[in-house]
């Protein structure tokens, strides 16, 4: 019966939610913080549905939260961008080089050491984030991974893993972006 179906989903929905770690996402607001005051750029992405909820997220923050911190005389607008959105050079990349590279060429051209780099994954282990996640290491940036309950190669390579416990990935996708839309929102509603 899909009533049943129905309501067993949406339990298991907020035990994705009550497992989003709250101390990290306000970590993670503290870097994106830093990185907004000091003129820095955060740069997401993500395969996937975790490709959609990168461009949602920048979306909302360099629109929603730049309009509030610009219209409250708070600072500068956010410098952020999704690197799934070209596709052309994705798929240039993708063709030229490799599959594994579409997310480091593009941090290779724009990535500043200090910068800011978030990906999203539900495995953890999908080889172009590890790539780029690497690179970024490498390279002075500081980097955040949502990952699900395998957490893969990205919880550990990350300077910040958050973890969601659950390893559904329609699930975890909407806890990330449930993550995405509390840190827009908190420069929307809270910053001061």
């Amino acid at each position: 019966m899909p009533m049943t179906y129905f309501a067993e989903y949406l339990t298991q929905q907020k035990n994705a939610y009550d497992s989003i770690p709250l101390a990290q996402v306000a970590e993670v607001a503290e870097l994106m913080t830093d990185c907004w005051r000091n003129d820095r750029q955060l740069f997401v992405f993500g395969n996937g549905g975790s490709a959609a909820n990168a461009s949602h997220f920048i979306t909302d923050l360099g629109k929603g939260s730049s309009d509030r911190v610009q219209r409250d005389g708070l600072g500068k607008r956010f410098r952020c961008l999704s690197l799934n959105d070209n596709v052309a050079w994705l798929t240039a990349l993708g063709n030229d080089y490799s599959y594994d590279d579409v997310f480091v060429g593009q941090l290779q051209n724009y990535a500043r050491p200090g910068d800011l780099v978030l990906t999203m994954s539900v495995s953890g282990n999908s080889p172009n984030l590890v790539k780029a996640i690497g690179w970024a290491n490498d390279n002075g940036l500081k980097t955040v991974a949502l990952v699900g309950g395998k957490r893969g190669q990205l919880a550990e390579l990350a300077h910040h893993a958050l973890v969601i416990e659950s390893e559904h990935y329609g699930r975890v996708e909407d806890a990330h972006m449930t993550i995405c839309h509390m840190l827009c929102y908190y420069f929307m509603e809270s910053l001061k």
